[in-house]
């Protein structure tokens, strides 16, 4: 195991804590942001793919109001956050204008990912804004969000946002060098632990509870989302975000912060999540073609090669792809609900907007979101 799977990766997604933006709670550190930006625009003209989870809304908004420490009520916070996150999102947006990149906010909740018609909108979202060259910002959407289904904190976040377009690399950049063996700040005989597999249980003791007052999170919520990001096999780095040029030595692989290994490539852990974790809610019955361009070709399934749809499913869902013996071929989510599916059925990819009105997806099922059958 080593620093070559950083320097590999193609897709990053990079969260930024509260306490780094807002400079421990004296508003948003400019500077700080400028810089990080800058190695975020170089990393994209190396042709990787970034996506920017960033905390501080609560915290700038905090600033703004006044107010001298995190209030506890719900809705404080959610003034906080709605007043903060215009400060936030300019900041990142003035910021990437130096480089000619144009930057999107994307604001999500538990129920987006819990939802699956709704991650997959996430997910073509996100998809359409990196082939666009747009850098998406991703935050916690703490106006709204209420304690039943609020993240935690935005490591979670992060891993899910990983989990979500397929991320080869989570870096989690923090206060701290990354994850060490005992707690720094008290102790000076702590080490920082260059390496370890995510889900080394022994990591779980050296992990502490956060001492901020600005940020939710600690080194033990950056385990979890190491540990949720490696379920997708995404390997994470935990590193400190004020080290100068800090992203540029994670791509080049230098040995810095800690990284924390998956146990398996991205596209390998999606397709057992797809084939073992969901439960099938339909079929699609295929004609030959269709087989043969999934089981041959590796491409994705379009209505054309579909002859019946069998059950009643919702945008989403996990459907059963099978031939005209009924052999399972492949499993995927769909992209159509089972009566939209029924009517675009054996119909070309142009026939689909003038039958329904719109079209939302070319494909029936894409192939990052199918399995086949071995």
């Amino acid at each position: 195991m080593n620093r070559q799977i950083a320097k590999d990766a193609k897709r990053w997604v990079i969260k930024i804590g509260s306490a780094l933006l807002t400079n421990d709670g004296a508003g948003l550190d400019r500077n700080a942001i400028d810089s990080w930006v800058e190695q975020i625009a170089t990393l994209l003209a190396e042709g990787k793919e970034v996506v920017l989870v960033s905390s501080g809304a609560i915290a700038e908004g905090i600033v703004r109001l006044g107010w001298k420490t995190r209030p506890n009520s719900i809705h404080e916070l959610q003034a906080a956050a709605s007043v903060g996150q215009m400060g936030l999102i300019q900041a990142y947006e003035s910021s990437f204008k130096r480089f000619d990149h144009h930057t999107a906010q994307i604001l999500l909740d538990h129920d987006d990912m819990a939802s699956r018609q709704r991650y997959l909108n996430a997910r073509g979202v996100l998809q359409t804004l990196m082939n666009l060259a747009v850098v998406p910002i991703v935050n916690e959407n703490d106006t709204v969000v209420t304690d039943e289904i609020r993240f935690g904190d935005n490591d979670s976040l992060a891993a899910l946002v990983a989990n979500l377009i397929d991320a080869d690399m989570l870096v989690i950049l923090t206060d701290k060098d990354g994850l060490y063996s005992a707690n720094p700040d008290t102790d000076p005989r702590a080490t920082l632990i260059s390496q370890a597999m995510a889900t080394d249980p022994s990591l779980d003791a050296l992990a502490g509870g956060s001492s901020g007052t600005l940020g939710r999170g600690g080194m033990v919520t950056k385990l979890q989302a190491a540990r949720l990001a490696a379920r997708s096999g995404c390997n994470t780095i935990i590193v400190g975000g004020r080290n100068a040029n800090i992203l540029h030595a994670v791509a080049a692989g230098d040995e810095v912060g800690t990284l924390l290994s998956a146990d398996q490539k991205p596209l390998a852990a999606r397709k057992q999540w797809l084939a073992g974790h969901l439960q099938v809610k339909g079929q699609l019955v295929l004609d030959a073609g269709a087989v043969k361009v999934l089981t041959e070709q590796g491409r994705s399934l379009l209505a054309v090669g579909v002859s019946r749809v069998v059950g009643t499913f919702t945008r989403g869902e996990l459907v059963s792809c099978i031939d005209s013996d009924g052999t399972e071929i492949a499993r995927g989510l769909v992209n159509y609900n089972s009566d939209e599916a029924g009517r675009i059925k054996g119909q070309s990819t142009e026939s689909i907007s003038e039958i329904l009105g719109y079209r939302e997806d070319d494909e029936l099922i894409h192939r990052d979101n199918l399995v086949v059958n071995a």
